[in-house]
């Protein structure tokens, strides 16, 4: 008898997931990948249940040589060559367009004309619209975050 239920309880949780899962949504974004290939993106709204996909392009400004930490399709850090860049597809379902993806990148200290470390610059452009953009410098808290709906 607690076998059949156990039994039963999967293929019942089975069923909810698939159902929860399989349907279709409305804020559907397809994420953009860092290895630095651009595909375009869709140009209209998405329509409920489809997906849909963002062109972002993560920069950091600057001379020398640095670290960046980004969150583009993942969490990653580089050790570059200033100034650097790096685009990619964001493709997000419904669920995720909802919540909202975020996408970021910290750039490491470079140095400033006055001698001193600083934060580089930087800046985040979503389907070729900049919409974050921070100055760098030795004060503060620098960074660049958006999040994608």
């Amino acid at each position: 008898m607690r076998r059949a239920t156990t039994v039963t309880a999967l293929i019942v949780a089975a069923g909810l997931m698939t159902a929860c899962g399989g349907g279709s949504s409305s804020d559907g974004e397809k994420k953009e990948r860092a290895g630095g290939s651009t595909v375009a993106s869709s140009s209209g709204p998405a329509s409920e249940g489809e997906d849909r996909t963002y062109e972002v392009t993560i920069e950091v400004g600057g001379e020398g040589k640095t670290s960046v930490y980004y969150n583009l399709d993942t969490n990653r850090s580089e050790q570059v060559t200033l100034p650097w860049k790096k685009s990619g597809e964001l493709t997000l379902n419904s669920t995720q367009r909802k919540v909202g993806t975020i996408v970021s990148v910290v750039p490491g200290p470079v140095k400033m004309s006055n001698g001193q470390l600083g934060a580089a610059p930087c800046s985040i452009t979503v389907d070729g619209k900049k919409v974050v953009e921070d100055e760098g410098g030795v004060e503060g808290k620098h960074l660049c975050e958006y999040t994608i709906h």
